[in-house]
């Protein structure tokens, strides 16, 4: 029997990891109720969830305030929880890194963050105050050159460790090509790489790319993905609907999702599924549970040994006009 890990190390001197995490991404505010973000969170932390990932993109700011407030309200000490947020498009110019940092810790209520990702390797180009410049079908105007010059902001992000207002620097949606070139010049590594990953997009080349350079994997959608319409690749149904994972949590007495995130965690990859529902957060949560290697093959193999029949959920080629997740050759 295969039993997961509750957290991984990240560095060389032991820093660790959280392998149960919640993610904060709200794809339409709209359906929400007010301060939803802030109660899923106070949930998780009461649950026992000590790793929340959130992003200045989450409702311009509103996604970090509710979960500064949570943290705040919930009476854990600071220093047990790691927070993750995110480097956004517009904030790629090396000048404007601790702008958006500075924002960010500003809307958490919080003098650090533990882990500051670089959302996409891709830049947009900027307008007044960090708005994104778009075309007359609203899609985002991309700066190119900085864009392929994702080293310099990552130089920048560099420099936000020496001040002590983030502890590690990771990054997201980075393929590869381009993981391995960053690493070359990399002062400070990036400690994790967040990616699409589930069973139906298990994306195997890519995290053993990663997990042989040490550099950590987190997936985000571990459930299936759910991104704005705008991005969704999959028309069909997703993991959470695959009767093999069916049946073999009904074999455990353990729902799909469960059998999902502790299979990712066998794998040594440290999952962020977002929920609003209490249940579902408590149930998320109760992911570590022993899974007999044959199980374990069956769902790694669900999409072919090498995961060539696997469908990506979160897909912007159309959005963007080129492939980021090229797994052969950077683009732009």
């Amino acid at each position: 029997m295969m039993r997961p890990l509750d957290s991984f190390q990240i560095t060389e001197d032991g820093a660790r990891l959280p392998g149960r995490g919640l993610g904060t991404f709200q794809p339409d505010p709209a359906k929400y109720p007010d301060k939803s973000v802030k109660q899923s969170v106070l949930t998780a932390l009461k649950v026992g969830y000590r790793h929340i990932d959130t992003s200045l993109r989450y409702g311009d700011g509103q996604g970090e305030q509710e979960v500064g407030e949570a943290i705040h309200e919930s009476g854990i000490p600071r220093e047990e929880i790691t927070v993750v947020t995110k480097l956004e498009n517009v904030f790629h110019a090396p000048e404007d890194v601790e702008v958006n940092l500075d924002i960010s810790l500003k809307n958490l209520g919080l003098d650090y963050v533990d882990i500051f990702i670089m959302h996409f390797p891709y830049a947009y180009r900027k307008t007044a105050n960090y708005g994104t410049e778009r075309d007359a079908q609203g899609k985002p105007a991309i700066d190119i050159e900085l864009s392929r010059s994702f080293e310099v902001t990552w130089k920048a992000m560099e420099r936000l460790v020496d001040t002590g207002k983030v502890k590690h620097i990771g990054i997201s949606n980075f393929s590869s090509p381009k993981v391995l070139r960053l690493l070359k010049t990399a002062r400070i590594k990036p400690v994790l790489n967040q990616i699409e990953c589930h069973p139906h997009w298990p994306q195997k080349g890519l995290v053993k790319t990663c997990q042989d350079n040490g550099v950590h994997v987190t997936a985000f959608g571990p459930l299936g993905c759910v991104p704005i319409p705008s991005l969704v690749g999959r028309t069909g149904p997703g993991p959470l609907e695959d009767e093999t994972i069916g049946k073999i949590a009904e074999k455990y007495g353990k729902t799909p999702a469960q059998v999902i995130l502790c299979h990712l965690l066998l794998r040594g990859i440290s999952v962020i599924p977002k929920s609003n529902s209490e249940k579902r957060i408590v149930e998320n949560f109760d992911c570590i549970f022993d899974m007999s290697e044959e199980d374990f093959k069956t769902i790694d193999n669900l999409v072919g040994e090498n995961g060539e029949g696997g469908v990506r959920n979160f897909n912007s080629l159309e959005y963007l006009g080129f492939d980021n997740y090229n797994e052969e050759f950077e683009e732009p």
